[in-house]
């Protein structure tokens, strides 16, 4: 027993020795050994140690020389923050940066510390080094709870920081929308300024917040600019703060025409600017249909401007064409923007949206007298072009603020003298500016090519976004067929007007085949870098094309099996990141990096013409490919021609190489440019001989015994397949050879009528539908062949009948659109959208003179009479 007890005593002493271990003497060693303790709290552990210690509990230590009353107030340890002032800690000691521990307890809002610091008589206006109080902490982080508490001790609300803002400034940039009423509840001044001139407002606006700037208005803010008059709306609208901007606008409605005059502000991002007019278009209709009306109104202003040889050139052209761009944009996503092929605002359109586009009007008016001139100067100068310029400009009229607007027309005596002198001084022109004179005169094109051009670039763009994608307007080819000289006058004196301004050249089928021989003539490299400037234009940035990819996104495939692999790896792969990097590495091989990639391009190239697949065979002359008609055979040919438009569009987008030559025919398909039979030469240039011999010369006695029905070859084996239902028994004679290529089939006219659409003002009770329908049954079968053909580029009628006529991109219904009439004017199509042009004629006698001769002339494409 008395063992036992003696073993007992040993372990209390021993226990008790180390409760009671004493703190180092030196205040350096000493607090690190506190400074765990009081992180954690520990409050007895503590106690104890400086129980029996000479320790300072104010000695700052690290390079921040904070105390352990910091650390305490920063961790949140209560316990020992009480303790440490109990211990006589000073709780305004400032550290290195001039915080206090209220700062610190504020900043982490830490509501106990700060309470217990309050009554410990810490300083809350007390500022640190960049002139923060501890009021500016708690606005920073939004702690609305515990600034109620803190503002009963707060002498001043409005503190400056060393940069003039209040905590009322930094609670409006960060958004807390209790912290900013619980500040303008204490007394903090709304409008006061920082020292650069910024309001709360303003700060508020920086950040898009816009309920705290609905607060700040609601309560009276003024609406004031900083001191280098950057103004609340500048700052929403460069952040494209759409909600914030609507705010203001409903407390300052006059900033709506502020908005709408900074799209003519080259320095705003353009993209921002969007952003902002798309949420305000969103609003309401009125709103969408105010905002595009507005915009159409700035337009037309900068187009006039740029039409005026005194002004600049560049900033009225960018400017013209910044402001339709974003118009454009906002008109298709509005409320109801078009779906189904209506052509918004031409030829007197019913809807309320077509008045948007009535001051534009007025330019596009302008515009088309212009080229009439021009057009009428180049027939009267047709065996001396360069006799051009006895037309010039003249000022007449004003536009809506009172400025002048400059008009074209015929000058008075004496205004060609004044353009040049030709002795290398300068005279006054006659719009009383300064005109540059030089030794060759130039003539009326040299001097408004480019900015005729800009503005048909705007006539162009606005013309198309009233069409669903992928469709061309019907006004616009009329517009090109109508000035057709002009335009090739223009792109042949210029022919960097095709990339500057007449993209439509290039991304119009319709319209490319009537420009091609110029657009063939450029510079390959020059038609490179325009495909590929637009093709990644739309990329948030270029350098992302050929960013590194990780090694999730590495395509790894298998040489034995590298089609079926890679077809397999690509269909899996996401599209956006094969267009910004290609990685490929061949199952079993180290190898990675462009050389590797260029290698599986080659492979595959040579694979998708493998005859093995069936998918592609060689035409006649042994070098081009077309797709197989007998593809069916391999159960895999839709998703393997899926995967092989795949690799081609990637090897365009990446400028790889293919080994693989295509015909023209099938290139046209692609373009969705019509095919025609004179492109059958790319494929059996001795087959289109003789087509066309047959074409050229009269057959009926020549015992040819040709029928409506081809042999092809199938695996071998000869097929006769007709072109028409009984194809086989129907001979070819002169009569109706036009038709030998695709057969004539037969028509079911309600069918047709059943399953056509109506866009630009038409309907189907309209007398001039009515009209064309009744034409449609009378003309015989062979013209309603023709027709067929005429409006979308086939004679024949696909399986299942009108419903599943197919466009340039896809199923598209055989479509009729308006057109204003003028005398002789005939019908015009538009075959990759299966839409034919008919205008307004005034009775069903003219409208079938007209079409039959349209018909009947054999046209393609679009003819004016």
């Amino acid at each position: 027993m008395e063992r036992a007890m003696e073993q007992l005593n040993r372990l209390t002493r021993s226990l008790r020795r180390a409760r009671t271990v004493e703190l180092p003497d030196d205040n350096e060693t000493a607090v690190y050994t506190l400074m765990p303790m009081v992180m954690a709290d520990q409050h007895r552990s503590v106690s104890e140690l400086l129980s029996n210690s000479k320790f300072d509990v104010n000695y700052a230590f690290g390079r921040v020389k904070r105390s352990l009353l910091h650390i305490a107030a920063n961790c949140g340890s209560v316990e020992c923050l009480v303790l440490l002032l109990k211990k006589g800690a000073n709780p305004n000691y400032q550290d290195i940066s001039g915080c206090t521990p209220l700062h610190l307890a504020a900043r982490n809002g830490q509501k106990k510390c700060m309470s217990k610091l309050l009554e410990y008589s810490a300083d809350v206006n007390i500022c640190n080094n960049e002139g923060l109080t501890a009021i500016h902490w708690l606005a920073v982080n939004g702690r609305t709870e515990l600034l109620h508490d803190l503002v009963q001790h707060v002498s001043d609300v409005d503190v400056e920081d060393a940069m003039g803002q209040t905590a009322l400034h930094v609670a409006c940039q960060n958004g807390h929308k209790t912290t900013v009423q619980c500040l303008l509840d204490s007394g903090a001044d709304i409008n006061r300024p920082n020292v650069s001139g910024a309001t709360p407002l303003y700060f508020a606006c920086s950040h898009g917040q816009r309920d705290t700037a609905q607060i700040l208005l609601l309560r009276g803010a003024k609406y004031l600019p900083d001191k280098n008059g950057v103004t609340p709306l500048d700052l929403c609208v460069q952040g494209g703060y759409g909600e914030t901007c609507e705010v203001l606008i409903q407390y300052h409605p006059r900033l709506f025409q502020t908005i709408i005059q900074m799209t003519q502000n080259e320095d705003l991002r353009e993209n921002m600017l969007r952003q902002v007019l798309e949420h305000l278009s969103q609003q309401s209709e009125n709103q969408y249909l105010k905002i595009l009306t507005s915009l159409a109104e700035v337009a037309t202003t900068n187009g006039h401007k740029l039409l005026s040889i005194s002004s600049n050139y560049d900033a009225q052209m960018k400017s013209l064409l910044r402001i339709v761009r974003i118009f454009c944009h906002v008109f298709r996503i509005g409320p109801s923007s078009p779906s189904n092929g209506i052509d918004m605002g031409y030829n007197g359109n019913k809807t309320p949206r077509s008045q948007v586009f009535k001051p534009l009007e007025l330019l596009w008016h302008s515009l088309d007298e212009w080229l009439v001139l021009i057009a009428t100067e180049l027939m009267k100068n047709k065996k001396d072009s360069t006799d051009i310029t006895s037309i010039l400009l003249k000022q007449k009229g004003q536009d809506q603020d009172g400025t002048s607007i400059p008009a074209f027309e015929p000058p008075g005596p004496g205004s060609y003298e004044n353009l040049s002198t030709g002795t290398g001084e300068s005279k006054p022109d006659a719009l009383g500016g300064k005109q540059e004179a030089s030794a060759d005169c130039q003539d009326v094109i040299s001097m408004t090519a480019n900015r005729l051009s800009a503005v048909i670039q705007a006539f162009y763009m606005c013309c198309s976004c009233q069409m669903p994608p992928g469709m061309t307007s019907p006004r616009f080819i009329e517009f090109v067929c109508k000035h057709d000289e002009v335009l090739k006058c223009f792109v042949n004196r210029n022919p960097k007007i095709i990339f500057d301004h007449f993209h439509f050249l290039l991304e119009c089928p319709e319209l490319m085949s009537r420009f091609m021989h110029i657009i063939k003539a450029q510079p390959f490299k020059d038609r490179c870098e325009w495909f590929y400037e637009h093709l990644h234009s739309g990329q948030p940035d270029s350098d992302m094309v050929h960013r590194p990819v990780n090694e999730n996104d590495i395509l790894l495939v298998h040489r034995d099996s590298i089609f079926r692999s890679s077809c397999e790896v690509v269909s899996k792969a996401n599209c956006a990141k094969l267009k910004q990097g290609i990685a490929v590495r061949f199952h079993g091989e180290e190898g990675m990096g462009q050389g590797v990639v260029r290698e599986w391009f080659d492979i595959l190239s040579n694979e998708i013409v493998n005859p093995d697949y069936a998918l592609f065979t060689q035409s006649a002359d042994g070098t081009t490919f077309q797709p197989n008609s007998n593809s069916y055979v391999n159960p895999d040919h839709l998703n393997y021609f899926r995967f092989a438009g795949q690799i081609l569009g990637l090897a365009l987008n990446h400028r790889q190489l293919v080994n693989i030559y295509f015909t023209r025919s099938f290139y046209k398909h692609i373009l969705g440019i019509p095919v025609n039979y004179q492109d059958v030469a790319s494929i059996d240039p001795e087959y289109a001989k003789n087509l066309q011999w047959i074409l050229d010369n009269d057959i009926s006695d020549l015992g040819l015994e040709l029928t409506f029905s081809v042999e092809t070859d199938v695996f071998g084996a000869m097929e006769e397949v007709p072109l028409k239902p009984g194809g086989g028994s129907i001979l070819v004679t002169q009569n109706n050879k036009e038709l030998l290529l695709s057969g004539m089939p037969e028509i079911d006219v309600n069918d047709w009528i059943k399953n056509t659409e109506y866009t630009s003002g038409y309907e189907r009770e309209d007398p001039v539908i009515q009209w064309f329908w009744e034409v449609v049954e009378d003309i015989t079968a062979e013209e309603r062949v023709l027709l067929l053909q005429f409006v979308t580029g086939s004679s024949r009628v696909p399986h299942g009948g009108f419903a599943n006529i197919m466009g340039g991109s896809g199923l598209q219904n055989f479509t009729i659109a308006a057109v204003p009439y003028t005398p002789n004017l005939l019908p015009t199509s538009s075959t990759c959208i299966n839409m034919l042009k008919l205008p307004e004629y005034p009775s069903k006698e003219i409208l079938k003179d007209r079409l039959l001769v349209a018909l009947h002339c054999g046209s393609y494409g679009y003819t004016m009479a």
